[in-house]
């Protein structure tokens, strides 16, 4: 007889699992086969757990304990979770995350002290389907009766606050000027410098701690950018200065800032002090007539005094060097050319803009607590021709004159830093904002010249050092007392020295920079 087409043979199927031939010696016996697999009972299992449903674990445990809920909840008590999640981490590649009847899952807790592990679940067959074979060694596997795993609080490490290098200088042995500083950085950062509760997780034999499990989470340091070689050198440089007087340095191409030197301490004038740059501040009046034009080269007058909106401004000394270059009134600091230009050329807020380029008027928010620099807004031809040489209101520490000699060597002006910027609240940007290419190249050769024929030839810089002498009039009367300035750059460095009432700045402030200088230069 033929077979007939189109009918299909049908298998008997049951609720409760599938019949499965086994051949005998009697013939065929149909056998029941076990509901689901390890895996699916694992995943409900973890699940149950995550969402702190005991009953649904307790219903997927081949024989579970009568203290089975007990040792879960004692487990999240002991720890102080306040959430902890289980799952069974899924197979990648050719390897799969079981070995015969065991399951392995991931613990990710979270409490007083956060904490990874991994751990594996034992399952057995029972009544046709899939158990987990329950121990506390499921909860963790270091677990067993008479154990626990408990979070312990111990007191944390204070702070550190680091160099550059990663040298502690928040200690009793750091310079008194790097102390002043962490000091500010303590106004900046003041929860940084809570002690922090620290946890651990140990592992129990009754009472008696046996094994630390999880150790305390370090408390990440605070880096600076200071150079404490850099720091040193500038310190030393200070010594034979008698005044109240201060050193800063930064890394030009980065804004970042190496040494903060304050002598006496008490008061961190590098950062907070508030100065008429003086003359220094000609590097900015000298980038605003150069973008506008002016040559090195051109030809401009400085007689020893010159009348300007109907006040006298004089030369040091009163000295008059006739006619030159430009690029020699630069280096001989002639008020009277430079007050005069600034008029001719630089009205109507050119010279407030330029100096906007150079930080002027931008908050300074390099981690620590400083002031930032000061133009206002000239109201006359005199207030001007004052702002071009650094008197009248133009205000600005030593950190804001060093970011200007920063800007001339690395070719913009970038916010100094001292920590990074992301941990400041409220930080500025360090965005550069470069200046424009004529501006800088005209000032890489201005500046030499101060250097080398200029204010301050007589005194010993080592080679390729660029600068501006400030003598800066403060208070009143015919000869008003002046503060000595000088700043500058050499390669990637920059700076700024003050001496406070300590007269011209080829006198005192110069000479400090050139010890600076060389200092750093032997110990290479």
């Amino acid at each position: 007889m033929a077979p007939q087409r189109g009918i299909k043979r049908r298998w008997p199927w049951i609720l409760s699992g599938l019949l499965i031939p086994v051949v005998a010696a009697g013939g065929v016996v149909w056998a029941l086969r076990t509901e689901g697999s390890p895996e699916e009972t694992a995943d409900k299992y973890l699940s149950a757990w995550s969402a702190q449903d005991y009953a649904g674990m307790r219903a997927l445990v081949a024989d579970p304990p009568a203290d089975f809920e007990t040792w879960h909840r004692r487990f999240r008590t002991d720890l102080k979770l306040t959430e902890a999640s289980f799952h069974r981490p899924r197979p990648t590649g050719v390897f799969a995350s079981t070995s015969g009847d065991e399951v392995g899952f991931q613990a990710r807790l979270l409490g007083r002290q956060d904490w990874t592990y991994s751990g594996r679940l034992k399952l057995v067959e029972r009544d046709r389907a899939w158990k987990v074979a329950w121990t506390p060694a499921a909860i963790h596997p270091l677990l067993k009766q008479g154990r626990s795993l408990r979070v312990v609080s111990q007191e944390g490490d204070p702070l550190r606050v680091l160099a550059a290098d990663g040298t502690a200088i928040n200690t009793p042995s750091a310079p008194g000027s790097v102390q002043q500083l962490v000091e500010g950085i303590k106004q900046t950062f003041p929860d940084r410098f809570k002690k922090p509760g620290r946890s651990r997780i140990d592992l129990y034999e009754g009472d008696k701690p046996i094994q630390t499990v999880v150790r305390a989470d370090g408390y990440r340091p605070l880096q600076t950018t200071i150079d404490l070689k850099v720091h040193r050198a500038g310190a030393k440089a200070l010594e034979d200065v008698s005044e109240p007087a201060s050193l800063v340095a930064l890394r030009a191409s980065t804004g970042e800032i190496l040494a903060v030197v304050n002598k006496p301490g008490g008061f961190n004038r590098a950062l907070l002090g508030k100065y008429p740059p003086g003359s220094t501040f000609k590097v900015v009046t000298a980038s605003a007539l150069v973008a506008d034009g002016v040559e090195p080269s051109r030809q401009v007058t400085c007689p020893a005094e010159k009348n300007i909106g109907g006040f006298p401004f004089h030369n040091a000394d009163f000295e008059d060097f006739g006619t030159l270059s430009f690029q020699d009134a630069f280096a001989h600091s002639c008020n009277t050319t430079f007050g005069e230009m600034s008029v001719a050329q630089l009205n109507g807020g050119r010279l407030a803009q330029v100096a906007r380029s150079f930080g002027f008027g931008s908050p300074i928010t390099p981690g620590v607590p400083a002031v930032r620099a000061e133009f206002p807004d000239p109201k006359d031809d005199t207030d001007l021709a004052s702002a071009a040489i650094g008197q009248g209101r133009v205000l600005a520490s030593p950190l804001n004159m060093a970011s200007v000699a920063a800007a001339i060597a690395s070719g913009a002006w970038i916010s100094p830093t001292l920590v990074k910027e992301e941990l400041i609240p409220d930080a500025q940007p360090t965005n550069p904002r470069p200046l424009e290419e004529g501006v800088v190249a005209a000032l890489r050769k201005l500046m030499p010249a101060v250097v080398t024929d200029g204010t301050a030839h007589a005194v010993r810089f080592p080679k390729g050092t660029a600068g501006k002498t400030g003598t800066a009039e403060f208070g009143s009367g015919k000869e008003p007392p002046t503060h000595s300035w000088f700043i500058g750059y050499r390669g990637d460095l920059a700076f700024a020295v003050i001496a406070e009432g300590a007269g011209t700045g080829a006198g005192v402030a110069a000479p400090a920079a050139a010890r600076f200088l060389n200092a750093l230069n032997d110990s290479t």
